[in-house]
């Protein structure tokens, strides 16, 4: 399924017209076209091959899923790979949908490998500054790479919420919240470690459109393509922290889990002491031989005495060590 745009001189003159009409205003210097292909066919690559004048190269990286997000530059034509992210509000996952781009000096060309990715969002955002259509194909990438990184943005924020929910667990006690945290904070390294590959290389495509002997962006469109970088940058620095945050989180569980290991050991061991007193006495007094009380009513109670005397004051020396 194909969309089209036509824009000239900065105003939306077409919209959904047929792509095989493409080669009717490629050409003209005035116009813009916006050509956007979802599931595409092994015609459709065909069809922008021939009427853009596409590198082979270009078109086979379009073609084949899991490419790194990447700006490569040819003779004609500029190609670029990148990710829509966003996370499911349930359980947090994080979901990518590739999408390839091919920018000529009067033409943009987007390829979605599925249709998980919102472009309608993407010309929303074209729609809400008509303003800067006159600028072109500089224009419409910007509003796409806008879109792109904002998302980017908002699932690192989401991710730093849900390790701040995470955090409040580490010190509860029930074994629901010990078994929430262990399965949540692997799961959301995870989901960083996936992050952080959609979003490092995106500093660098960012960067390489900002070079003035490509001609991409006008004068006008700069500021707009700082702003995107600026973006950028955060996104990445705090995709870094917050893969710091979560293997903090993940030692801190351990060093809790190894402390309250140690607790429960120091309970048994106590109580194992206070037991032994009994069995020490009682296996002293089982002797067959003759001693002080032995056969006697007062030789039991003194013993049971020594027992009762013993096991409370290893109670109370280990209570008030906090031991028990």
């Amino acid at each position: 399924m194909a969309r089209t745009r036509l824009y000239r001189n900065g105003t939306l003159a077409l919209e959904n017209f047929p792509a095989q009409d493409i080669s009717d205003y490629v050409c003209e210097p005035d116009c813009t076209v916006w050509l956007d292909l979802c599931d595409p066919e092994p015609a459709d690559f065909d069809l922008i091959s021939e009427e853009f004048g596409l590198h082979e190269l270009a078109v086979e990286d379009a073609r084949h899923d899991h490419q790194r997000p990447k700006l490569d530059r040819y003779r004609t034509h500029l190609f670029m790979s990148a990710y829509a992210v966003h996370t499911d509000p349930g359980d947090g996952t994080l979901y990518t949908s590739e999408i390839a781009v091919f920018v000529t000096p009067n033409a943009l060309i987007t390829v979605r490998k599925t249709g998980h990715f919102d472009m309608d969002r993407v010309v929303s955002r074209w729609d809400d500054s008509p303003d800067l259509a006159k600028e072109g194909v500089g224009y419409l990438l910007h509003g796409l790479l806008d879109y792109l990184v904002d998302g980017h943005f908002n699932a690192v924020q989401e991710l730093d919420e849900r390790i701040e929910a995470l955090e409040e667990l580490l010190f509860e006690d029930g074994r629901d919240e010990v078994q929430t945290v262990q399965r949540q904070s692997f799961e959301l390294r995870k989901n960083l470690v996936r992050l952080r590959r959609v979003v490092l290389p995106m500093r660098e495509v960012v960067n390489t459109l900002l070079r003035r002997d490509l001609h991409t962006v006008s004068d006008a469109m700069l500021p707009y393509y700082h702003d995107v970088y600026d973006h950028v940058l955060r996104a990445t620095e705090w995709t870094e922290s917050l893969r710091d945050l979560v293997s903090s989180v993940m030692e801190t569980n351990l060093t809790v889990q190894g402390n309250r290991m140690n607790m429960i050991m120091k309970k048994v061991t106590s109580w194992a002491s206070i037991i032994a007193v009994p069995t020490a006495v009682t296996g002293f007094y089982g002797q067959n031989v003759p001693y002080p009380g032995f056969g006697t009513q007062a030789g039991f109670w003194a013993s049971t005495g020594v027992m009762v005397a013993l096991s409370v004051a290893l109670y109370l020396g280990f209570k008030k060590r906090d031991w028990i």
